[in-house]
């Protein structure tokens, strides 16, 4: 048999899947269940692949995977590290669990919640080896709150948002006070310094592929570090051999993330390779923004090679993998993510026709896709860079350095409605401007419906004994250690 005719389905979303054949749920043995490989990118933006037109930084094994199989055009991701992982892992929007503020800083002591059950525990009731490498995020105050407490079998990373990409420090929450932050299960784990953190998850990933019990399904989510900064003073960092291939981008910032991202594409290039070698293919791709970048391959997909402007969400990956795994609808619990298996497989109309982006109470912000509109209410930016980019100025690739860019006003609708032009308009087509705000209106309405249904940011106030410095220069699960009597710990 060839090669080819064993590899099931492959995603890459920079998020990234492998997925066999679906057979009855009655009759599917864990054997037969299909391997899910998700590899997940951080802060890889809409045109930074090649599959949206960049032709100034090469993606060829994410771009090869997409042109051969379904680019999904219409994914939404949350912007943020925290709430798109819990998204992931619990099929629930943020707003339901309480992840919808900000993200989880390194000595804040709370997590996600533990009374949800994550998207791993499901997959090892269909038998499933469950492992995580990589970037966690979603809490480590309490060992309850890590990886391997919440059903992932391993766990080969860090538990922080964010770590030097060569030493495997956060300093980007201390004020400078770096902690060592990199764990095999709970165990702290020492790498050879100075070995690049793609190479290391890469590496680890083919080495669970390599040695992997062919008699369990693999659930394998790499939770890639790239491309996101590291530490403040050097936050963007790739090998020096890897920026001297792109020796041609003038920009000294642009060519240390050109070859960040040059780096994480030659990852997913050796997981498919590990998974060929060992007959183990099948899988996806996704990344992170707020509209971001997937795509799709299988042999199993009625019409591949194209575009599917199917709406889907990140929640939705949770219930469509757990489908295609031959796991029963009724055995979830009920959730905001939607399967769209039959989207992705055979180009049927996605079940969904809204998707909440976020609504977040503390910065009095809204965000909500009705079928072909979205509704912003009172947008904000988390502003690094000044108020000039905080708004859209354009394509990724363009020069913005020395420049100001004017940024978007609010309400312009209305001063387009009540312009000279605007009154002669609606003579002539007087529905015109009444439909939009029947649309508006439609938008608010749902809008209002999840407020709702939310539940307060879970955020709690950061606590200093949770400092590195407290603990040998190392970040740990800080309140299993401390008097067990203190309110501060308690959640």
């Amino acid at each position: 048999m060839k090669i080819l005719d064993q590899i099931k389905i492959l995603i890459i979303s920079i998020i990234g899947l492998n997925i066999d054949r679906v057979s009855s749920w009655q009759s599917q043995s864990s054997k037969s269940r299909p391997n899910i490989i998700f590899i997940l990118a951080d802060d890889l933006g809409w045109n930074d692949v090649g599959f949206h037109g960049n032709d100034l930084i090469s993606t060829p094994n994410i771009d090869a995977l997409a042109y051969s199989g379904v680019i999904l055009n219409n994914y939404y991701v949350q912007p943020l590290c925290t709430p798109s992982r819990g998204a992931f892992l619990t099929g629930m929007y943020p707003i339901h669990t309480g992840l919808q503020h900000h993200v989880i800083l390194a000595t804040s002591p709370y997590g996600l919640p533990l009374k949800f059950t994550l998207f791993p525990h499901y997959l090892k009731g269909l038998g499933y080896s469950t492992r995580l490498v990589g970037k966690w995020h979603l809490g480590h105050f309490r060992k309850e709150y890590t990886p391997t407490f919440r059903d992932f079998d391993s766990h080969y990373g860090y538990w922080t948002g964010v770590i030097d990409y060569f030493n495997y420090t956060d300093a980007f929450e201390t004020g400078g006070s770096p902690g060592y932050d990199f764990r095999r299960d709970m165990k702290i784990e020492y790498p050879k310094i100075g070995t690049y953190a793609t190479d290391l998850f890469t590496d680890e990933s083919v080495k669970i592929i390599n040695q992997h019990d062919r008699s369990k399904p693999l659930f394998l989510f790499l939770s890639h570090l790239a491309t996101h900064v590291g530490n403040p003073g050097t936050p963007l960092q790739a090998p020096e051999e890897a920026i001297q291939r792109f020796s041609h981008i003038e920009d000294e910032s642009r060519r240390i993330f050109a070859a960040m991202l040059w780096k994480l594409d030659e990852s997913v290039g050796r997981v498919i390779k590990a998974l060929e070698v060992n007959n183990i293919q099948n899988s996806q791709c996704g990344k992170e923004e707020v509209r971001g970048s997937a795509c799709v391959w299988s042999p199993l997909l009625n019409n591949p090679g194209r575009v599917s402007m199917e709406m889907m969400h990140m929640t939705d990956w949770f219930p469509t993998l757990y489908h295609a795994a031959g796991g029963p609808e009724s055995a979830l619990p009920k959730m905001d993510g939607k399967n769209v298996w039959d989207s992705i497989q055979g180009n049927s109309p996605s079940p969904r026709n809204e998707i909440l982006l976020n609504i977040d109470p503390v910065f009095n912000g809204a965000s909500i896709r009705v079928d072909d509109w979205k509704l912003l209410y009172n947008p904000y930016d988390i502003n690094y860079l000044g108020p000039e980019l905080n708004t859209w100025f354009g394509s990724s690739e363009r020069d913005f350095s020395g420049n100001e860019y004017l940024t978007s006003k609010k309400n312009h609708f209305k001063n387009v409605e009540n312009s000279l032009a605007g009154k002669i308009v609606q003579k002539l087509m007087p529905n015109i401007f009444q439909d939009i705000h029947i649309i508006n209106k439609k938008a608010e309405n749902r809008l209002q419906f999840y407020n709702s249904t939310a539940i307060p940011p879970g955020n709690k106030p950061e606590d200093p004994r949770g400092n590195p410095s407290n603990w040998n220069n190392t970040w740990t699960n800080w309140c299993d250690y401390i008097d067990q009597n203190s309110n501060s710990c308690v959640v």
